[in-house]
């Protein structure tokens, strides 16, 4: 066996679903692409993006000599752990947010092959979508699979809950420069699907309408105009995975990634009442700490406003009163979805303005004609 075949069968050992290898190349196109969907402002408040693209653009600039790319490809699709008892477990998470953060899951696979690549004399070096590189396109290129209409890399036999990681190396390519043929057909389920109608007909996201973004790396209020469409999504959304035909064929196939009942699930009140370090403390090693405690305590309120669970009323009252005006901000929208004007009114004197206008706002609609309180 080559050096390729022997870190390609060891990657397959350590848990990936499936690997292919893929030429270090990204075309002028995929470039130009790129570079119009960030001039759109299509990434949003994601600046890191602008800055990381002639990165993005050149794999050398990562790897001095790369000349190949073995792409890993993780299933997350999870069949549902289970609701534990207690809490107010109202709303829904992303897949890959079920098991602790896969960055770290998976770092460890690559430290591996980068370990047996020196080994074999190869010169390598992993990321686990957290470098400048553009794994979707090498996924095509190793015919792991497409990019679909959802801009969603989606395989035949893994669906579209797949995470991506890939190992730059100095290996020669051998294999046949193409990319795996597009298999989405007259399907737009996806589309048709998105809640918040952010997916373009270019097969690119708009950050500014997805909900992904919004209930993760947004700061500050959800868009007033996308909150209800947010609907009981608390952290990411998989609208669009979901409905493909493909994941439907696909099945629960998850191996090496496990999920956990609490991230799956969960306990809303986890997010108020306590210190940002309490709560770091709490979620350590998951997705969760990306928004922060006062992300996921407004996404939490969000879901309340739009649901009304009756068990998540206490958690309105202390997000009336929560230190983050980013949270009583949120408090005020759910409350004005709840029709109720008592806690409203005592945060039209609250010390920040926008929290103010939104229990105005919301005093105004409740008591207008057609809704009377």
């Amino acid at each position: 066996m080559n050096a390729a075949e022997l870190l390609s069968d060891l990657a397959v050992s350590l848990g990936a679903d499936a690997v292919g290898w893929a030429p270090a190349v990204v075309p002028a196109s995929a470039v130009a692409e790129y570079a119009a969907w960030l001039k759109a402002g299509r990434h949003a408040g994601m600046g890191y993006l602008e800055r990381q693209l002639s990165a993005r653009s050149d794999p050398a600039s990562r790897l001095e000599g790369v000349a190949s790319v073995l792409v890993l490809g993780v299933s997350h699709a999870f069949a549902d752990p289970g609701v534990p008892a207690g809490g107010v477990r109202v709303g829904r998470v992303a897949r890959y947010a079920w098991t602790p953060d896969y960055h770290d899951q998976l770092q460890p696979v690559l430290n591996r092959l980068e370990e047996e690549a020196a080994r074999l004399g190869v010169r390598a070096r992993g990321y686990v979508d957290h470098g400048p590189v553009m794994e979707r396109l090498f996924a095509a290129g190793a015919f792991l699979g497409w990019r679909g209409k959802s801009g969603m890399t989606i395989s035949t036999r893994l669906g579209a809950f797949m995470t991506l990681a890939v190992l730059l190396t100095d290996l020669p390519f051998t294999g046949a420069a193409e990319a795996h043929p597009d298999r989405c057909g007259r399907c737009f389920r996806c589309l048709a699907a998105c809640p918040t109608n952010a997916i373009g007909p270019d097969r690119a996201i708009d950050a500014r309408r997805c909900i992904s973004y919004l209930t993760i790396e947004h700061r500050g209020p959800v868009p007033p105009e996308l909150r209800t469409e947010v609907g009981d999504w608390l952290f990411g959304c998989d609208v669009c995975s979901e409905v493909c035909p493909w994941t439907g064929k696909a099945g629960a196939l998850a191996r090496l990634l496990k999920p956990d009942p609490e991230l799956a699930h969960p306990d809303l009140g986890a997010f108020f009442g306590v210190s940002e370090r309490a709560f770091e403390r709490r979620f350590v090693g998951t997705a969760f700490l990306r928004p922060r405690r006062k992300g996921m305590a407004r996404n939490a309120l969000t879901v309340l406003g739009n649901t009304r669970a009756p068990q998540g009323w206490p958690l309105l009252l202390a997000g009336a009163a929560d230190p983050a005006w980013e949270v009583r901000e949120a408090a005020a929208w759910a409350l004005g979805q709840w029709g109720e004007p008592g806690p409203l009114r005592a945060l039209l004197n609250d010390p920040h303005a926008a929290v103010r206008a939104v229990a105005a706002h919301a005093l105004r609609e409740a008591s207008s004609p057609l809704n009377p309180v």
